[in-house]
C-alpha cells in the first residue's frame, strides 16, 4: 500500500509539474492567417503544452493597440511596415522580425461562374464588390492598387462595400451583401462552390506579412516559444497549406 501510494504521489508531482511549466502568450494575428493561425496554435499546444491565445484583427488596429500599451506579446502582421515600424519604435524585439508568410488576393464570389477574371471587374455587372479597409489593411490596399492598375478604381468605387479588416470583407460575400469581393487565398482555398480570379502579382505590391517578437513578450517563455515554432517545418507546412508562400528558412 505505502508503494502504491508512493506511486501515485509521483504522477501527481510529474503532472503538477507538467501543468506549472505549461503558459501562455498573447498573439496578434492578422485576419487573413485565421484558419492558419488556429491550426499552428493547436500544434503548438500539443508539442509544448503552452497555449497561444489568439486574437485576430486588422494589421492597423493592431498596430494602433500594441502602441497604446496592449499586452501583445506577438504580432503576426499582414504587412511588414508595421513590424518594422514597431522595431524602430522600440515597442519590439529588435532583429526578432521576420516573415512568415507572402499572401496573394482573390477575386471571390459564392456564385459559380460569376467570377471570369478581369473582365467581371470591366463589366461591372454586379451591384456591390466588397474590400477590406485600404488603410488598416494591407489586402484592402492591395485590393486597390490592382483596381488602379487596371484603370477601373474610380469606376468601380461607388459600388464599394468595406469592411474593418478581410474577414469582414469576407462576410460581406458569404452573406450576399455583396456579390464578389477580395479576399485572401487562404479564405476560399477549400472552396468548391464559388468561383474566383487569382489576381495576377503583378498587379499589385508583394503581401510580405512579416512577425515580430514584441517587448513584452521578450522574457516571456511561451511567446518566445510560439515565435520559435511560427518559423519551423510544421508551422510552415501549415502556411504553405493554405496557399501562402513561404519564404526559405534561414540557415541557422
Amino acid at each position: 500500500m505505502p508503494i502504491k501510494l508512493a506511486l501515485i504521489g509521483v504522477a501527481v508531482a510529474c503532472v503538477t509539474s507538467s501543468q506549472a511549466l505549461a503558459d501562455s502568450a498573447n498573439i496578434a494575428v492578422a485576419a487573413n492567417f485565421t484558419e492558419p493561425a488556429k491550426e499552428i496554435a493547436a500544434a503548438f499546444k500539443a508539442k509544448t503544452g503552452h497555449e497561444a491565445v489568439l486574437s485576430f484583427g486588422s494589421s492597423g488596429q493592431f498596430f494602433t493597440q500594441i502602441s497604446q500599451d496592449a499586452p501583445f506579446q506577438v504580432f503576426l502582421s499582414a504587412d511588414s511596415a508595421r513590424p518594422k515600424k514597431l522595431v524602430e519604435d522600440g515597442l519590439a524585439v529588435k532583429d526578432s522580425r521576420f516573415t512568415y508568410a507572402v499572401g496573394k488576393l482573390v477575386l471571390w464570389s459564392k456564385e459559380p461562374g460569376l467570377v471570369k477574371g478581369e473582365q467581371t471587374l470591366k463589366h461591372g455587372k454586379f451591384a456591390k464588390l466588397s474590400i477590406c479597409n485600404p488603410v488598416a489593411a494591407p489586402y484592402g490596399a492591395a485590393a486597390v492598387e490592382a483596381m488602379q492598375t487596371l484603370k477601373l478604381y474610380d469606376e468601380l468605387k461607388p459600388k464599394f462595400v468595406e469592411g474593418a479588416n478581410i474577414s469582414q470583407a469576407f462576410q460581406f460575400v458569404q452573406t450576399g451583401n455583396a456579390e464578389i469581393g477580395f479576399v485572401a487565398l487562404s479564405q476560399v482555398i477549400n472552396d468548391k462552390d464559388g468561383s474566383r480570379w487569382m489576381v495576377p502579382q503583378n498587379l499589385y505590391s508583394p503581401i510580405t506579412q512579416d512577425a515580430v517578437l514584441l517587448k513584452k513578450g521578450e522574457n516571456d517563455e511561451a511567446a518566445k516559444a510560439f515565435f520559435e515554432f511560427l518559423k519551423g517545418p510544421e508551422s510552415r507546412a501549415i502556411i504553405e497549406k493554405f496557399g501562402y508562400e513561404v519564404p526559405p528558412a534561414k540557415a541557422s
